[in-house]
């Protein structure tokens, strides 16, 4: 990863001071660019041209645009050959596929756009900058924005290095007690937001404006019988696995031993023969509480095994925790209730030794329905469906589990799986602190009735 810093008026101390504490972001260098009107920084991890002319901030061939850019686009090479009658190329880095494709396309280049991506382009010419983050997000973009004075950067620490008020958004805070996270576009930091993801920005003078590029068609669904479908499916992540393992630099696969990154190794091993494999586990005294515990790990042991990877293993013991505690909320700018967080910083900073891109299975529940509440939510469908409501309502006077499957879907429903309980909340948060009704509304609005339908 990379970090990307900058702000609308000129101050070289203040955006090397945005570089200095984002640099974890990018070891191999370090640079900024400065204007009247602008002043850009970067930290680079190199993964695709490792020489200097892929260094950043970096300019079009003419000199007009300017970019800092985090991520990796994966149809760089596709789209190089397209753009290569139109723009003079330096390097071979697909930072500068992004310089050339706004340079063609305009703002409309990130639809061309398969990977990971935050960014941000100075046009001279235009006195304008624009902005964008990947489809699904991703990549990190903050911004604070006061009608005058614009900051964004990959971090939330970097913006306020600037002379900021460092004000609760108590509404954020009621969303992530709810949900254990603070929803985009929202941050913990009231007046710092987050970009969306699939969304672009152009700031230009007085006027910022966000709009949306890309959406999932909710009505989009595979044809065909199960078997076409699953072949079907097979294809596209072997596509993207695929499209995920170009890197000059040494490349590995986190395996937890579940399915999800089970199937990123599988594809992997089709086109690579050596792989890196890197798995978490638990150093307890008790050996029943690690057998219990560990049992993840040991499964991604022997799948390990199965795929023949160059397996590499690392346990996380009591005094770990202690020390890493502090460092990890650093890291996360805001909280987000995971408790793996502390594991994975101890896998990532043993993985670094040995691999600069990891690929993981991340996702993989939430897109694929893999938890508990996404299958009662399908069989509150059929319940409902098929059962006569004078026999959900006699069964439900005995049964909670049966009351909840009665729950009509949207709002109601994603409430009730999916947000903590008010008698759990009270137990820690002062009552005038707590709104019943903030994230409910919150959440109706962006994701149920803004599509005009309701999600199931």
């Amino acid at each position: 990863m990379c970090s990307i810093n900058g702000f609308n008026f000129k101050n070289e101390n203040l955006v090397l001071k945005m570089n200095k504490i984002t640099s974890h972001r990018g070891p191999d260098g370090s640079d900024i660019f400065c204007n009247e009107e602008i002043s850009l920084g970067h930290n680079r991890l190199s993964i695709i041209d490792l020489s200097e002319a892929g260094s950043q901030p970096m300019k079009s061939y003419d000199g007009n645009l300017v970019i800092v850019f985090n991520g990796e686009i994966y149809n760089f090479k596709e789209l190089k050959r397209e753009l290569a009658d139109t723009y003079q190329f330096k390097t071979s880095s697909d930072t500068e596929i992004v310089l050339a494709a706004y340079q063609k396309w305009g703002k409309d280049c990130v639809k061309k756009f398969n990977g990971i991506f935050a960014f941000a382009i100075w046009n001279n010419a235009k006195k304008e900058l624009f902005l964008a983050r990947d489809h699904i997000g991703v990549k990190p973009l903050y911004y604070f924005w006061d009608g005058k004075q614009f900051i964004f950067s990959s971090e939330i620490k970097a913006i306020l290095e600037h002379n900021l008020p460092r004000i609760l958004n108590r509404e954020a805070f009621n969303h992530y007690l709810r949900v254990l996270y603070v929803p985009e576009p929202l941050t913990m930091f009231e007046g710092i937001r987050k970009l969306p993801p699939a969304s672009r920005a152009v700031l230009k003078g007085q006027k910022f404006d966000i709009d949306v590029y890309w959406s999932v068609d909710g009505d989009s669904y595979l044809p065909g019988s199960n078997r076409e479908i699953a072949l079907e499916l097979e294809k596209k992540v072997m596509e993207s696995v695929r499209s995920q393992l170009v890197s000059d630099r040494p490349l590995g696969i986190y395996l937890s031993g579940g399915i999800d990154s089970s199937v990123v190794l599988d594809c992997a091993s089709r086109v690579r023969d050596k792989i890196d494999t890197f798995s978490v586990g638990f150093k307890l005294s008790n050996k029943e509480q690690a057998e219990k515990f560990n049992q993840d790990f040991y499964l991604a042991r022997r799948t390990a095994k199965h795929y023949g990877t160059n397996h590499n293993e690392v346990l996380l013991n009591t005094d770990d925790v202690a020390d890493m505690l502090e460092k990890m909320v650093w890291h996360l700018d805001e909280p987000i209730s995971n408790p793996t967080a502390i594991s994975m910083m101890k896998l990532a900073g043993f993985a670094k030794n040995k691999a600069d891109v990891v690929l993981g299975g991340d996702g993989g529940d939430e897109l694929f329905g893999g938890y508990e509440r996404y299958r009662m939510s399908v069989v509150s469908d059929f319940w409902q469906k098929f059962m006569p409501k004078i026999a959900r309502d006699s069964v439900s006077c005995f049964s909670e589990k049966a009351k909840k499957m009665d729950t009509a879907a949207g709002i109601d429903r994603f409430s009730l799986f999916m947000f903590q309980k008010d008698n759990i909340l009270q137990r820690v948060v002062k009552e005038d602190f707590l709104d019943k009704k903030t994230t409910r509304n919150f959440f109706e609005a962006e994701y149920f009735l803004s599509v005009g339908k309701i999600f199931r």
